[in-house]
């Protein structure tokens, strides 16, 4: 169905007119609260979740729109396709993308979008997660992924640089971001050894 716009008679201003079944695409700079996802969290299997929810809830603690789904680069590669084909268009701004083993998800989603993809290495029962790390982390030069550290911490990461590009755009956010930092500094400030 194709977008449709008609003239508010009173502001002169395009009202949006299409179906509320499919998401609108956000003005060049939303509000973090927009209704349509600015990130997405991509995993290769539901098992990453234990580790992912911790990106989830970062973006969450700020307050950004963000979407978490499962997909597969080597289950599901036409869905993995077709998702960071279309994510520009449906109004995502970044890709964190988690995956195991040969850890190809990452890899993928930047292959198809030139949105910035961040790599999260999930730990393996193999080699410990440096088979998901060398996997995520050599791109050949031209598909860049940023690739953040093995499990939690690089999931954490990931959110925290995916707002930082988002606040790049938006005040409000480099605020929240600056007072995250200082938060941290101050419980470093006041910590006493016993």
């Amino acid at each position: 169905m194709a977008k449709q716009r008609n003239t508010d008679k009173k502001s002169g201003r395009k009202r949006n007119t299409r179906s509320p079944h499919l998401p609108v695409s956000p003005s060049p700079r939303p509000p973090i609260s927009a209704a349509a996802p600015l990130v997405a969290i991509v995993m290769g299997s539901k098992s990453d979740w234990d580790v992912m929810r911790h990106a989830d809830q970062t973006l969450t603690d700020f307050g950004i729109a963000h979407e978490c789904r499962v997909i597969s680069a080597h289950r599901s590669p036409a869905l993995a396709s077709e998702f960071a084909s279309g994510a520009e268009a449906r109004g995502l701004e970044i890709i964190i993308a988690a995956a195991g083993g040969a850890a190809h998800l990452a890899g993928v989603m930047a292959a198809h979008t030139v949105l910035p993809v961040f790599g999260v290495p999930m730990k393996s029962d193999a080699l410990n997660g440096l088979d998901s790390l060398l996997a995520t982390v050599q791109m050949p030069a031209g598909i860049p992924v940023g690739t953040l550290a093995i499990g939690r911490a690089g999931a954490v990461n990931a959110a925290l640089l995916a707002i930082a590009v988002l606040a790049n755009a938006r005040p409000d956010l480099r605020a929240q971001l600056k007072a995250f930092r200082h938060e941290q500094d101050r419980k470093i400030r006041e910590t006493v050894l016993d």
